[in-house]
């Protein structure tokens, strides 16, 4: 018995191309493909685990796994970075949202929630569909890439504040999601791209939620936006005590001195603001957990791709060597905090 709720922080829905094709304006919707590039095939696209394109069948699956409430997250979707159309972009978005607001309304909305996509090289229309997606459609979160959106610009230069100010202001977490198949720069990318899978995936997911982290700790967003919630998801979190270390060595010196506005050190605007997931099968989280406390770890399968436990990740998360109360943290209370999700 798992003895407490579950909240699934990163779940995904496998959407299929023509379930929202058709909710785009008719000059789109004969774009192909919409989101993929050269690396696809080669990517999560010939890797997917099983796909689920029904939302009774997502929630029969969650109840085989033992989850509750699911934040959902997309499979393609994540590769909206490789649009480089604004106006494409933006109609892509706003389809895809669409449409996962109906499968979590077809589904359960008390046990389904979206995270949105934002069509992010345009930041004033991002704020829209952030705000659009929040308040029209009950989104818990939105989400992007840790990757560069472009060559040279990264998440904590000015032009992003913005952003930063309308999510804060709509209480929503943005959940940094890596992927694979990316025209955005991605750690690794330069030496594996023509290699094994593997080898490019192995470092990809962890080294890019620690740019992002470094950015919004050391980078000085959450220090101007102190009531942003953050969290890296699918990069694992056990690396979490070291990168907070040396970020916080870099503060000392010389980070501090050469932007006196941060006032705290980076490993204290993470626990202030932010949130990673822990694998279920992630035996380091102990460690992790003892170095930094329990309370920024949030629970995640993946479901349903390739690499996910399904449907013995909770059962394995339960077996991990981490005290019975932490467990109860990640299993719900973290994840409940962190998407503003209430008692079930």
């Amino acid at each position: 018995m798992i003895g407490c709720p579950v909240i699934d922080g990163d779940g995904h829905v496998t959407e299929p191309d023509e379930a929202y094709r058709a909710r785009l304006p008719e000059l789109y919707r004969s774009a192909r493909p919409l989101y993929s590039h050269d690396g696809w095939d080669r990517g999560l696209g010939a890797r997917m685990g099983h796909r689920v394109t029904e939302p009774t069948r997502q929630l029969a699956d969650m109840d085989q796994e033992g989850i509750d409430v699911a934040v959902l997250f997309p499979t393609s979707g994540l590769g909206i970075g490789n649009v480089r159309d604004p106006d494409l972009a933006i109609a892509l978005a706003r389809a895809y949202n669409d449409w996962l607001a109906d499968f979590c309304r077809d589904g359960d909305p008390r046990r389904m929630y979206g995270a949105a996509m934002l069509p992010i090289h345009d930041v004033a229309a991002s704020i829209r569909e952030a705000r659009r997606a929040v308040r029209d459609l009950g989104f818990k979160a939105v989400f992007l890439r840790p990757n560069p959106p472009r060559r040279g610009v990264y998440w904590h230069h000015p032009e992003f504040d913005p952003l930063w100010a309308e999510v804060q202001d709509l209480d929503v977490p943005v959940g940094f999601h890596e992927g694979v198949a990316s025209r955005m720069p991605t750690a690794g990318d330069d030496r594996f791209a023509e290699d094994l899978f593997c080898l490019q995936h192995a470092c990809s997911h962890s080294m890019e939620q620690m740019l992002a982290l470094e950015a919004m700790t050391l980078g000085g967003v959450l220090e101007r936006f102190p009531r942003l919630r953050v969290a890296f998801l699918e990069g694992n979190g056990s690396w979490l005590p070291f990168w907070l270390w040396r970020l916080d060595e870099h503060w000392e010196n010389p980070g501090r001195y050469e932007n006196p506005a941060l006032k705290l050190r980076p490993s204290e605007y993470f626990q202030r603001q932010g949130f990673v997931s822990l694998e279920c099968d992630e035996t380091p989280g102990r460690q992790a957990i003892e170095a930094c406390g329990d309370d920024g770890f949030v629970f995640s399968t993946d479901y349903p791709h390739y690499d996910t436990k399904y449907p013995e990740a909770t059962a394995r998360f339960l077996k991990l060597p981490i005290a019975e109360a932490s467990k109860r943290r990640i299993l719900w209370d973290n994840c409940a905090r962190l998407y503003r999700i209430g008692p079930p």
